[in-house]
């Protein structure tokens, strides 16, 4: 019983500094300096109207399809 305490211990505490280790290289990569590069209206359009598509057209397809969807004869029950 003691091994197996012994044992809990010892991965907790590698999870608790695998942790921390995480949190540290993760906060290193936030800059606290503006851009170097200003993005442009043209630019935030693009990209929001690509990420919009992105999200939109899936759902448009299966809305599309339904009723091809609904005549489809059923699969036997096994």
């Amino acid at each position: 019983m003691g091994r197996e305490l012994f044992l809990k211990g010892a991965v907790r505490s590698l999870t608790v500094s695998r942790a921390r280790c995480l949190l540290q290289n993760r906060h290193s990569s936030i800059y606290s300096k503006p851009p170097k590069n200003k993005i442009g209206p043209g630019q935030s359009f693009f990209i929001l109207s690509v990420f919009a598509v992105a999200l939109l057209a899936p759902a448009g397809w299966i809305l599309h399809h339904i009723p091809e969807y609904r005549k489809r004869p059923q699969p036997p029950n096994s």
